[in-house]
């Protein structure tokens, strides 16, 4: 089968790092480390394993950040190579192995793609994995398969930019029958969204004034889950491009605020700060946003975002942030602020109920709490990888959301 992988190769990394941003046809050019491929199908490690054909399958931006080698070194040694991208997955079963009872051939499926304990057959688990912290596993290289820390990042499970690949029996949740496969194919993002915001959701009535910086999926999805949980506070969407400011207000009672020069006065008009300018460098502000989500995971956003926050407010890195040099710390220290890192999912506590992100988040993409369906902008088949790449890196000039891999034949412009 064909497969869109990730090959190892420090040469490739460090020409994708000085010269990449100047030259973005290396991304995916014979010298990058993206390659379309023809490999075997990956086996079913055991016998609670599945086997899943995509319907449709999302570029996200972690596997932008790995494709441009933008991203930390961090995941380096929890990584197995070759591994094929993919992790955002509406797909239909098509295998199951012997020991299968949760799902059968046939069932229309997403995949939850943490690699944790009960997918490795690791038993006791780690003390993350016990509490439900699923994404913050520690037996990531332990177990019946290879490293990684999720599916699409793993070799031995294949991912969803191929005709197949494999979960664990736990991995697999069912698609409601209402929810169309646009919109399944937003429930990976959208989990990790929920879990970001049911994170400050403790704070409770102290909430009474939101931003979020960045508008492409994750704070699309962000804004969405801010009003899918009826999270008390007025939410300010700060967003770059004109489609994103549009569907920032089409998805939330929410007011939207344009980059601008004039930005940060009208941020300050709108939390009631002050900005100061000092001789070098950015402007101090003082007072802000009771929680600012950091949508984008530049130096920039960064350091907007705590700027931006209140004293003894809470920050929330949103997904996988990149490498933000110079960010100036002292914002964090004299505010005396709550920084939040934020991945994945796992279980959750929302309205007297303990239950996986996954399972909430399908519950209201079922409920219909908001409208999804604008936020899948444009599908490409597999072979046409590189222009999805691209659709997917340069979101402004081709007003992308998010771009998808559809293997039934259908392409958007």
């Amino acid at each position: 089968m064909l497969a869109v992988q990730c090959v190892k190769s420090v040469p490739a990394w460090l020409l994708l790092k000085a010269l990449g941003r100047r030259f973005p046809s290396l991304y995916t050019s014979r010298l990058s480390l993206t390659r379309l491929r023809d490999v075997e199908a990956p086996k079913l490690p055991d016998a609670r394993w599945v086997r899943v054909q995509p319907i449709l399958s999302g570029i996200c931006g972690s596997d932008l950040a790995t494709i441009t080698a933008a991203g930390s070194p961090f995941f380096a040694p929890l990584t197995s190579f070759p591994f094929t991208f993919g992790h955002e997955v509406v797909g239909t079963v098509t295998e199951v192995g012997a020991e299968v009872r949760s799902t059968a051939v046939g069932d229309r499926v997403v995949i939850e793609p943490v690699l944790h304990c009960g997918v490795r057959g690791i038993d006791p688990p780690c003390e993350p994995c016990r509490q439900g912290n699923y994404g913050n596993c520690t037996n990531v290289l332990a177990g019946s398969i290879a490293a990684g820390v999720q599916t699409g990042y793993c070799r031995d499970t294949g991912g969803g930019w191929s005709s197949s690949l494999v979960a664990h029996e736990i991995q697999i949740h069912r698609v409601p029958p209402g929810v169309a496969n646009e919109i399944a194919v937003l429930t990976e993002p959208f989990s990790c969204a929920l879990h970001s915001v049911l994170g400050v959701r403790e704070a409770g009535s102290e909430i009474r004034k939101i931003l979020v910086v960045g508008c492409g999926t994750m704070g699309l999805l962000a804004v969405a889950a801010l009003k899918a949980t009826k999270t008390p506070g007025r939410v300010l969407a700060w967003a770059k491009h004109r489609h994103q400011q549009e569907l920032a207000a089409k998805l939330g009672d929410n007011e939207v605020l344009a980059v601008s020069r004039d930005s940060y006065d009208a941020l300050c008009k709108r939390s009631g700060a002050t900005l100061h300018q000092p001789d070098l460098g950015g402007p101090t502000v003082l007072g802000g946003f009771d929680v600012v989500f950091d949508c984008v995971g530049s130096a920039k956003s960064v350091a907007d975002a705590i700027r931006f926050t209140r004293s003894r407010g809470t920050t929330v890195l949103v997904g996988m942030p990149g490498i933000p040099k110079g960010v100036d710390w002292t914002t964090i220290w004299y505010k005396e602020l709550n920084v939040r890192g934020t991945y994945a999912y796992g279980m959750e506590d929302f309205q007297g109920e303990r239950l996986r992100t996954f399972e909430l988040a399908l519950r209201m993409l079922a409920e219909r709490r908001v409208d999804f369906s604008p936020l899948v902008t444009h599908r490409f088949p597999l072979a046409d990888y590189r222009r999805a790449i691209r659709c997917a890196l340069f979101t402004g000039a081709e007003r992308s959301v998010k771009t998808t891999f559809d293997f039934t034949g259908g392409q958007a412009p």
